[in-house]
C-alpha cells in the first residue's frame, strides 16, 4: 500500500481530482450555510435573476419592486430617493375620480408598512413625517443587499445554493448505491467464482436473468408499487450495480482458486467463509478498487438520468439530475439555471473518473516501474 501510495502521489492529475473531490464534498457539506440563503427560500422580487457579483437590489429594482409592494397596500408612492443603503419614498393614500362624490380622508393605517419588512428587498420601515393629517406619509426603509453569485431559478431560489444541497443527494447516492454493489457483488462473485461447478452455473444465470431486466422498465414498476424518493432510487440502482462487480470479482476468484496459497488454506482445514474472508477478498481489492471508483459516477449519473425523466428525487429533495431537468426546461430565458448544476455534476465525474485511472496504474504492480 506504501508503493501504492507512492505511484499515485507521482501522478498530478489524479491527486488534482482527489483534492477536488475532497474540495467538492465540503462545499456541498458546509456551503449552504456560507451563501447567505435559505436552500427553499424564494425571492418573489428576485425571479430568474442572472448570476453576477452586484447587491441586489440594483437602483432599476427599488422603484418597480416599491410600486408592486404600494399597490397591495392600496396606496401610491412617489418622490422614491436612494440614498446609500436607505431608500426615502413617500406613502399617499390614491385619489379618487374625479366624478366621484366624496374622498377618502382617513389617514394611513401605518401598519401596512409591516409589507415593506415581508419583502425580500427591505428592511423594517420608519415614518419620517406625517402630512395632510396622516394621509401622506414620507418613510425610510434600509434595503436588504442580496447576491447570487448564480442566479436564482423560477420561483426565485438561490442556484448556488440548491446546487450545494443537491450535490449532497447526488454524492450520498452515489456512495451509499457503490457501498451496497460492493458488500453483494464482492460476496456474490467471491462465493460463485469459489464454489465453481454448478453452483457457479446456477448462481451467474441468475445474474444474466438481472441482466436481461431494462433497468427503466424495473424503476416504473417499483414506482408503481411503492412512493418515489430517495430510499427507492438507492433499492433501484443498488439492486442492479452489483452485477457488473460481481462478474469482475468472480473473474478474479477463479484466477486465484487454484493458487498455492488457497490450496495451503484449504490443506489446513479453514472454511470456505474463512478462505474467503482471508484469502480470496483481499487479493481481489485492487481491481475492486478501481471499479468501485469509476462505479460512484456511474451511480450519479444514472440517477441525474432518472431525475431528468422525472423518476429520481423528488420535491422538496432535490439532486443534479434534478435541477438540470429544471434549467433544460428555462434554457431559453435562464440558461444559468442548467449551466450551475452542469458544472458541477460533469466536474465531479471527470474527477472521480480521473480517480479512478489514477488508481488503476497505482495499483498495477506492472507498471511500477514508470
Amino acid at each position: 500500500m506504501r508503493r501504492a501510495w507512492t505511484r499515485f502521489a507521482r501522478n498530478r492529475g489524479a491527486l488534482a481530482a482527489l483534492l477536488l473531490l475532497i474540495a467538492m464534498t465540503l462545499a456541498c457539506l458546509v456551503g449552504p450555510r456560507l451563501t447567505g440563503h435559505e436552500p427553499g427560500r424564494i425571492y418573489p422580487d428576485l425571479v430568474r435573476t442572472a448570476p453576477g457579483l452586484a447587491a441586489h437590489p440594483e437602483p432599476d429594482e427599488i422603484a418597480p419592486a416599491l410600486t408592486r409592494l404600494a399597490f397591495r397596500m392600496r396606496l401610491a408612492v412617489s418622490d422614491i430617493a436612494v440614498t446609500g443603503d436607505t431608500v426615502r419614498m413617500v406613502f399617499s393614500v390614491i385619489s379618487k375620480p374625479d366624478d366621484a362624490k366624496s374622498f377618502d380622508t382617513k389617514p394611513i393605517d401605518e401598519r401596512v408598512l409591516v409589507y415593506l419588512s415581508r419583502s425580500d428587498l427591505f428592511g423594517p420601515a420608519s415614518i419620517v413625517e406625517r402630512r395632510d393629517g396622516g394621509r401622506r406619509l414620507v418613510v425610510e426603509a434600509p434595503l436588504r443587499r442580496l447576491r447570487f453569485l448564480m442566479g436564482t431559478d423560477m420561483l426565485g431560489r438561490d442556484v448556488l445554493t440548491r446546487s450545494l444541497v443537491a450535490g449532497r443527494v447526488s454524492l450520498l447516492i452515489g456512495a451509499v448505491a457503490t457501498v451496497v454493489a460492493l458488500l453483494v457483488g464482492i460476496a456474490y462473485g467471491a462465493l460463485a467464482g469459489y464454489l465453481g461447478g454448478v453452483a457457479d452455473a446456477v448462481m451467474m444465470r441468475v445474474v444474466d436473468m438481472l441482466y436481461a431486466l431494462p433497468f427503466v422498465f424495473f424503476v416504473i414498476m417499483l414506482l408503481v408499487f411503492f412512493r418515489s424518493g430517495l430510499g427507492l432510487i438507492l433499492v433501484a440502482i443498488g439492486a442492479v450495480e452489483w452485477l457488473d462487480m460481481a462478474r469482475l470479482v468472480r473473474a478474479q476468484t477463479l484466477s486465484l482458486r487454484h493458487r498455492d496459497f488457497v490450496r495451503a488454506a484449504e490443506a489446513l482445514g479453514l472454511s470456505t467463509a474463512a478462505i474467503l474472508r482471508r484469502h480470496i477478498v483481499p487479493n481481489t481489492l485492487g481491481p475492486v478498487t478501481v471499479a468501485a471508483t469509476l462505479l460512484v459516477p456511474k451511480v450519479i449519473l444514472l440517477e441525474s438520468f432518472l431525475s431528468f425523466l422525472g423518476l429520481g428525487v423528488q420535491e422538496p429533495a432535490t439532486s443534479w439530475g434534478a435541477l438540470i431537468a429544471e434549467g433544460a426546461r428555462a434554457l431559453e430565458s435562464a440558461p444559468w439555471m442548467l449551466a450551475g448544476p452542469a458544472a458541477f455534476l460533469v466536474s465531479t465525474l471527470v474527477a472521480l473518473n480521473v480517480l479512478g485511472d489514477g488508481l488503476g496504474d497505482a495499483l498495477d504492480p506492472r507498471i511500477a516501474g514508470r
